[in-house]
This record gives C-alpha cells, structure tokens and sequence, in this order.
C-alpha cells in the first residue's frame, strides 16, 4: 500500500461521469481522443477539455455503424456515446493522427447531438510552410469555439499554457523519481494520478498534483521490486495490466503512451506570442507512430529505456491500430538489435485475457532473466 494518499485522484476517476454531468449544466464541455488537440486553447475559451474514455465494453450500438476492424479503444467510446454516457458534452475537439479517429468524429456527427465537432489537420513537418499552415488550422479552431460561445485572447491562452505547463512539469517530477525507483506508486496507482488529470478541470487537479509530488519528493526513498520495463503503446485504460506486469515480476518503470508520457512531453514550448509558444510545443512533442516516419521513434524510446534502467519493452497494443502495427516491426528489430528484448500485446474491447497475458509475461520475464 502506498504511503501517499491517492484517494483524491481515485475517486475523481471512479466519480467522473457523475461529476462531469454536473459540471456541464454550468459550463460547456468538450471531448477530445488524441493528445495532439491542443487543448490550451479549448481550456482558454472558457470550455473545459476531457479526454472521452472507452474502457471496456459490450460493443452493440457501435457496431451497426462502423466496421469491427476499427480500434476498439475509438468502438468503445462510441458505444458509450450512443447509450447516453457522453449526454454531458457539447462537442469533439481532436487531432487528426490516424484515419480512424478522424472518421469516427463523423460518426459522432452525424449520430450524437452536440454544438462543435471540429477535427485540427496535422503537418507532419515543422519547416516554415508547414508551422503557416498550422497556425492557419489552429486558427481555424479558434474560430469554431468562438461560434459557439468562447473568447479566446493572448492573455487567457497564456494563463492555459502557464497552467497546463506546470501540471505537465510536475508530471516530469514524478517520472523522474520513478526512472530513480524512488517512487512508491504502482503502476496502477501511478496511472490512476495520470487518468485523473484527463477529466478534472485543471485548476482543480494542479493541487492535488502539487501535493502529491511535494509527498513523494519529501518521503523515504522506496524501491520497488520488479525486472524494470517500459510499455509503449497508443492507450493503455485497462489497470489489471500493470497489476499482471508486477504479478508476473515485473515493473513498468517508463512508457511511450497516449496516456502516458506523450501526453507531458515536452512540458510547454516557447516564442514570442502565445500561439508561437502553443505552435512551438506541439511540433516538438514525443513523437508519435501517427506523426513520425519509421525510424524516428527509435531513438528517444532508446532514451528513455537508458535513463529509466528499462530491460526490456512490453508492446500494448488496441486491435487494428494501424499506425503501431505499421511502425512496429522496424522499431522492434532496432530494439532487438541493440540487444533489448520485446514483447507484443495486443488488446480486445473485451479488454485482456489474463491468463494468457500471465503465461506470456512469465516467460518474457524469465528470459530476461534476474
């Protein structure tokens, strides 16, 4: 059991919908899927962004509207959706990284009554013609909030950078102390600190994240048992993995997830205008399958393996998730020849087969050895 109180971020999770219903008689609420939404800008409306959770779930509704090969993490979402558990949003704000996710948006559209749905074209360069066209889409969104009631200046998008940038930076710290083994959170309840931020309002989750990392700062150094990996992937919400992972003698002790350290890194960017600044941390984000050639990954994955102690790579991947399916066998082979071993996963609506990934992580953990 952890010596630090997680009970505030445990039941903002458990509490969610429940809370989040209420807050959206007062304020408008908008769901995004993909951490390349800038959601700075949504918070600097004067809306409240979430991140829409699937989870898992009977799919039925879903899928007399889309394909059963589409991801189940994007299937469950809408299912969730069509049975009246997103009632509370006013629309969908979200990146377009992978096919998938942009189509579903028009699923939403087209069948969830809401005020905005409002996907952002990406580049997928940082040169100046592809930071213009950017801005010009980033613009663009601006202009969809503002239709529907929102106010976006320099000065609320500069307190949502400066707010959303500390709550990131803090989230650095607690990567840190855990790539030190000097944290003495599970991996359940470490994820369950990240989850909380996904559907709090800021201002409510930078204290309890302050304390938090003020808690673990100042306690006993613990350490942690466990063969030392890291788990890369898109999202990982089902927790009875990282349980299983140190049921079977592991210890996730870093990560290359959506839900994870893509969404922290880099904490804030810089330039002389807040939209520079916004323009400039996106571009310079932890690179992602959907954004990246192959090859680019392999380094600062190797990176993180180097500072985190990491002895191997458990893959976790949603069913059909192209863009990881695609980017993996290149990513692993540079692993497995730099002598790191891996593992794949890949993930059901169902959720996972436990008893099969314990067989699967018993000997991937034996072959690495003690």
């Amino acid at each position: 059991m952890s010596p630090i109180d997680l009970s505030p971020f445990q039941q903002a999770v458990t509490s969610r919908t429940q809370r989040l219903r209420q807050l959206g008689q007062t304020t408008k609420i908008f769901g995004w899927f993909c951490t390349y939404t800038p959601i700075e800008i949504i918070h600097a409306a004067g809306f409240l962004p979430i991140r829409i959770s699937g989870g898992t779930t009977r799919i039925e509704k879903a899928n007399t509207l889309v394909p059963s090969f589409i991801c189940p993490y994007l299937r469950a979402c809408l299912e969730r959706a069509m049975g009246g558990q997103y009632d509370y949003l006013s629309g969908i704000v979200t990146g377009y990284t992978c096919d998938a996710a942009c189509g579903m948006i028009n699923i939403w559209e087209e069948n969830i009554p809401a005020e905005l749905f409002h996907t952002i074209p990406l580049p997928y360069h940082t040169n100046d013609p592809a930071t213009t066209f950017y801005r010009r889409t980033l613009g663009e969104l601006t202009e969809g909030l503002e239709a529907v009631g929102g106010t976006v200046s320099d000065t609320s998008l500069a307190r949502s950078l400066d707010l959303f940038g500390e709550i990131r930076a803090l989230m650095h710290e607690l990567y840190e102390l855990r790539y030190d083994n000097r944290l003495p959170l599970s991996g359940r309840e470490f994820y369950t600190v990240l989850e909380a931020c996904f559907g709090l309002p800021p201002e409510e989750y930078r204290p309890l994240l302050t304390t938090l990392v003020k808690s673990a700062r100042e306690g006993n150094t613990s350490h942690r048992r466990g063969i030392p990996i890291l788990v890369s992937g898109s999202l990982v919400e089902e927790m009875r993995i990282y349980d299983v992972i140190e049921a079977t003698g592991g210890r996730t002790a870093a990560d290359d997830l959506c839900t994870g350290y893509r969404f922290i890194d880099p904490a804030d960017g810089s330039g002389p205008t807040p939209m520079d600044r916004l323009i400039d941390r996106y571009q310079r984000r932890f690179p992602c399958p959907a954004r990246s050639v192959v090859g680019e990954r392999t380094g600062p994955i190797k990176r993180l393996i180097e500072r985190s102690g990491a002895r191997g790579v458990v893959f976790i991947f949603q069913k059909f998730c192209t863009p990881h399916l695609a980017d993996y066998p290149a990513l692993s082979e540079d692993l497995k020849g730099a002598d790191i071993p891996v593992l794949l996963v890949e993930m059901e609506e169902t959720g996972i087969n436990e008893g099969q990934l314990t067989t699967r992580l018993e000997g991937f953990f034996e072959m690495i050895g003690p």
